[in-house]
């Protein structure tokens, strides 16, 4: 109905419609991990796709390290705008300092930014930003444009989205957006769910 409501209203005279964002790419992780997908430092007995969702067991380690970070290549932000939405959700509790997950943006291999669900100091937060949160499920949605980046979140993946930060990307080269969790704990098995990847184009 939406869309055949568009379509009427297009071809009235005089009447502008706003464009609507295109998909890119979509993996809601049902039974298999889409094409396009690599593994960062994989370990296999720590993912696993479960009820629709990729869950990972988060591991100890920091960004250089990580574990089971999921990676694919990035759109050119030189040639429009593009958000990345994932949905997080910490089936256990966080219980280790800087517990984290969520999108990590690489360029020419190395992470240079991140925006994540995290436990500091016995509260969890969206980083960037330090937005202090109260729901396990997040929605998070990262938008590049160009040199340009912006933070934003949906706590339960419902209402409009909150934007946490703005800030800037290196200039482009081999972007990849990735998909992880870190900082785990060393003697405990807590796994994060993460549902519903995309990748739109934004209109102009």
């Amino acid at each position: 109905m939406k869309y055949l409501l568009v379509v009427l209203l297009a071809a009235i005279p005089g009447v502008l419609v706003a464009a609507e964002p295109v998909l890119v790419f979509e993996d809601r992780f049902e039974g298999k991990l889409g094409e396009g997908w690599s593994w960062l430092r994989e370990n296999p007995k720590s993912w696993r796709i479960a009820d629709g969702a990729l869950e990972i067991c988060v591991e100890p380690g920091v960004a250089a390290t990580v574990k089971n970070a999921l990676l694919r290549p990035a759109p050119d932000r030189t040639k429009g705008t593009y958000a990345f939405e994932v949905t997080v959700t910490f089936l256990t509790p966080p219980s280790q300092q800087y517990e984290q997950a969520g999108i990590t943006w690489y360029n020419r291999g190395k992470p240079v930014f991140k925006l994540v669900h995290e436990l500091i100091d016995g509260k969890t937060y969206i980083i960037p930003g330090r937005k202090e949160t109260n729901t396990s499920k997040m929605q998070l949605r990262l938008i590049v444009s160009g040199d340009s980046w912006t933070a934003q979140f949906r706590p339960d993946a419902q209402g409009q989205f909150q934007t946490a930060a703005t800030g800037k990307l290196p200039p482009p080269g081999e972007d990849q957006v990735s998909i992880q969790c870190y900082n785990g704990p060393p003697n405990a098995e807590h796994w994060i769910r993460f549902d519903d990847f995309r990748i739109l184009k934004l209109p102009e």
